[in-house]
C-alpha cells in the first residue's frame, strides 16, 4: 500500500473506533449469553447477568425493591 492509502486506512479505522466507542459508552444495553443468562451493561463497571427466572423474580417485586430504597436511602 502506499503511504497515502494507508493513512487513509488509519483515519477510517480512528473513525470507526470512535464511533463504536460513543455507541457502547450511552446508556444501558442488553445481552444474551450463550447459556441463556440475560446482562445488562452500563449499570455500573461489571455487567449484572441473571437468568430469565432470575429477572422475572426480581421484577416482580420491583416495588418492594423501591420502597426499601426510600427507606433506607
Amino acid at each position: 500500500m502506499a503511504d497515502d492509502e494507508l493513512r487513509a486506512e488509519v483515519e477510517r479505522l480512528k473513525a470507526e473506533n470512535a464511533s463504536l466507542k460513543a455507541r457502547t459508552t450511552r446508556g444501558v444495553s442488553m445481552k444474551v449469553s450463550e447459556k441463556g443468562g440475560v446482562s445488562v451493561y452500563g449499570l455500573g463497571r461489571f455487567p449484572v447477568t441473571l437468568y430469565k427466572e432470575q429477572w422475572a423474580k426480581l421484577l416482580d417485586i420491583a416495588d418492594d425493591i423501591r420502597a426499601f430504597i426510600r427507606e433506607r436511602a
